[in-house]
């Protein structure tokens, strides 16, 4: 059975971990522990020096594609380009460097998919997909891999881009419905890794300083997610990892929040929040979960993992 309040928390995971990791993103572990001890409290600053509660763009473009998806009631790349470009305008805090190249090939060609590139492999795509597993939750597997694929390829249209945000959608959307993390394990985490074994991270050591690889940043968040068993364990032992930090931490954030619910998320944190931002999450949540119960959406019963019968 899914959960409006899972959901709600997912979107509010996502930016929790975001602004949490921001204020370490980039920092080491060892220069982490020095300067906080342990990190465990939405404070702001970072080398962006933002203020308490903000979140960055990981949190910003999941919102601008949430919105593109409701206002054309689906996941179209031509909207999501567009939702892009208009953020990428009004200036945010942050932005990627393959995001901006590709959005500004965007705005020349006026194409919606960016050139398939190896090089394209970052997380940039898989930080912003909330939305769409919460848009497609009861469409069928293809529909689901299709509508990731047109978000992600605006700007990253590479392999393991798409196998790692395929991987979250289907992830977070079992989880809202109520399987269980070990269930989460076997039939998502491990069958990716075995079509692509880079993403292997139970036979690698910490991923501590994860960089903007995707592959990096699952690494780090399957390690932290599936070892610990609350959600601020999650998100705290994620971002003392640095590197990538608001990124990890909002990957980690989306999947924990859909896992363990409203109740398991700090109130401390959730009252650090920035409060436009936390609306809006809460709100989009709950309009996506909406969407995706309309009667065109296709009922399809999922029970094997996408992962392998693809």
């Amino acid at each position: 059975m899914i959960t409006t309040d899972h959901a709600i928390a997912a979107y509010l995971g996502l930016a929790i971990g975001d602004a949490l990791g921001a204020t370490v993103e980039f920092m080491t572990p060892r220069e982490i522990a020095v300067k906080y001890g342990t990190h465990d409290t939405l404070c702001g600053g970072g080398w962006l020096h933002l203020k308490l509660g903000q979140v960055t763009d990981d949190t910003t473009m999941s919102l601008a594609l949430g919105n593109a998806i409701l206002t054309q009631g689906k996941v179209d790349a031509l909207s999501s380009a567009q939702a892009f470009d208009g953020w990428m305008r009004a200036k945010p805090i942050d932005i990627g460097n393959t995001v901006r190249r590709n959005l500004l090939q965007f705005r020349k060609t006026g194409n919606p998919e960016s050139p398939y590139s190896d090089h394209d492999a970052g997380n940039g795509a898989a930080m912003r997909v909330l939305p769409v597993a919460l848009a497609t939750l009861d469409q069928s597997e293809d529909a689901v891999r299709a509508a990731c694929r047109a978000q992600a390829h605006v700007t990253h249209h590479s392999t393991l881009s798409d196998a790692a945000c395929e991987c979250l959608v289907f992830m977070v959307q079992d989880a809202l419905r109520g399987v269980n993390k070990n269930q989460l394990l076997h039939q998502y985490a491990h069958p990716l890794a075995v079509r692509y074994p880079v993403f292997k991270f139970r036979a690698v050591r910490q991923n501590s300083n994860p960089s903007g690889y995707v592959v990096d940043t699952l690494q780090a968040v399957f390690q932290s997610f599936f070892d610990t068993d609350n959600f601020s364990s999650c998100l705290i032992d994620v971002v003392n990892r640095g590197g990538d930090a608001d990124t990890t931490g909002a990957i980690a954030g989306m999947l924990a929040g859909a896992l363990y619910g409203l109740e398991e998320i700090p109130e401390a944190w959730l009252n650090k929040l920035d409060a436009r931002t936390s609306l809006a999450c809460t709100v989009q949540a709950r309009a996506l979960i909406k969407l995706a119960s309309q009667p065109n959406c296709q009922n399809r019963l999922r029970t094997t993992s996408p992962l392998t019968t693809a």
